[in-house]
């Protein structure tokens, strides 16, 4: 079962299309480097397609018709959008999910310090990482620091040509004759990874003169004093934009991919629904998917069916027991990215059953590891149906399972939302050096993800 590139049954106006779509991305991914600015950039555009705040109209009791669209944040770090059906909910709706949190370095609470005239910042890394990946490379400072006011003071250093950025040495190889001789996951412990932001001492300053000079450039420009750190979530992240990548331009070079590229494709997917349709709609961009959805902005928390529940009381559609049943009959794509083939690693891989570059949306029937554990298996009723509705859109698509059996595996939120009884199959994008500082995708694939939400929301 051979599937086709994308790109070869792709028109010039097509490859245009697809070109454009992938700008638009570009744009969305070099802003939203942290789940924060992926939650800000998300209502601007929402707001830009004439969604409302459904936090307001929950505030005024207003009640709510099929065609309105509608957005709704939770802590800052997840939002939906919903698109009211002619439908009653309790009947079902159709939902497409992914999550906007991506590995990285979180700064401590208490992080900086001085040693041998050097200012680091201390980072406990926040996901699945190769910790060796993270050294030498440009680094940027994202995130916020809330006062005991309650001010919230928002950072970026490291994005701008003329901001520093910062960088977590690695030994030079004359002197790295015990490092070589390490395991790859032993090379870099992970209290290594501190990093470097400065060396300057402060004039007049007897001790910790560089610690000083730091705490001083924080304060006059951000009013940020060392204590405020008690109250911050700072993020280090690969500086830099994503690029186009290859001289034929058909991939983006990037950080956060995963899973900020499903994520977007959601995001288009809703503002191209031009039509009210059968079902309601719902598109979730949620938190701590690489730590296992814990905490109360993780997929494992209630505000999706608490949201669900206002959207019905608004409907006159109360009650518990149809609540439940709007969520039994859901059908949802969980949009997270696979890991693409990579002929440099081709061992890790079973060929015949492995996401390519450039095929098309990419769907896992199950992920987990080794015996299926951890995993959401869909059944085979859900699959032809999403089957039907890509090859009556002509969409690209392909199916694949994350690696050898025995070689390892990963999990989505599937599972959770299959809690509620739904149909629930993961959805995305391939993506080649997952979980790496930078990794690779292919335009032809985010395109072809667009396309395929945008169909299923429809049709489902």
């Amino acid at each position: 079962m051979e599937r086709k590139f994308a790109w070869a049954g792709y028109s010039e106006n097509d490859i245009n299309k697809v070109n454009e779509f992938a700008e638009r991305y570009k744009a969305f991914l070099g802003k939203g480097k942290t789940e924060r600015e992926c939650v800000k950039e998300a209502v601007t555009l929402a707001k830009k397609n004439g969604f409302k705040d459904l936090g307001a109209l929950i505030e005024k009791g207003k009640a709510l018709k099929a065609g309105q669209k509608l957005y709704y944040t939770y802590m800052d770090k997840c939002v939906m959008l919903f698109v009211i059906g002619k439908s009653p909910m309790e009947k079902g709706f159709n939902i497409i999910g992914a999550h906007i949190d991506s590995p990285r370095l979180d700064v401590k609470q208490n992080p900086l310090y001085e040693t041998d005239g050097l200012a680091y910042l201390d980072t406990h890394y926040y996901g699945g990482i190769k910790n060796y990946q993270w050294v030498a490379l440009p680094l940027a400072l994202h995130g916020v620091v809330v006062k005991k006011d309650g001010k919230v003071i928002e950072l970026s250093i490291g994005e701008s040509d003329s901001d520093p950025v910062f960088c977590i040495s690695d030994i030079l190889p004359h002197l790295g004759q015990d490092q070589m001789k390490k395991n790859a996951a032993d090379a870099i412990e992970g209290e290594q990874l501190d990093v470097l932001i400065g060396g300057n001492p402060a004039q007049g300053v007897e001790k910790e003169a560089v610690k000083a000079l730091a705490l001083k450039y924080l304060k006059e420009k951000y009013d940020f004093e060392e204590e405020d750190f008690l109250s911050a979530e700072l993020e280090v992240v690969p500086a830099g934009k994503p690029r186009d990548l290859g001289l034929d331009r058909s991939m983006i070079l990037g950080y956060g991919h995963d899973d900020r590229v499903c994520a977007y494709a959601q995001l288009e997917a809703m503002f191209a629904l031009d039509e009210t349709p059968e079902k309601t709609v719902a598109c979730i961009l949620t938190d701590k998917e690489e730590i296992g959805s814990v905490g109360a902005t993780g997929m494992r928390a209630k505000y999706f069916e608490n949201a669900i529940a206002e959207i019905m009381h608004l409907m006159g559609e109360d009650g518990e027991l149809k609540l439940r049943r709007a969520l039994s009959n859901g059908n949802m794509l969980s949009c997270d990215v696979s890991a693409g083939f990579d002929p440099a690693f081709a061992g890790a891989f079973e060929k015949k059953n492995a996401a390519f570059l450039g095929k098309g949306v990419c769907f896992n029937k199950f992920t987990g590891s080794r015996g299926k554990g951890g995993s959401n298996d869909a059944n085979a009723e859900f699959m032809a149906k999403c089957r039907a509705i890509m090859d009556g859109a002509g969409i690209s698509f392909q199916t694949a399972e994350l690696g050898k059996v025995n070689q390892g595996g990963g999990g989505t939120i599937a599972y959770i939302c299959a809690l509620y009884g739904m149909n629930v199959i993961d959805s995305g994008v391939a993506v080649l050096s997952m979980h790496a500082p930078w990794e690779i995708i292919s335009k032809a694939d985010l395109y072809e993800s667009f396309r395929a939400y945008r169909e299923f929301v429809l049709k489902a």
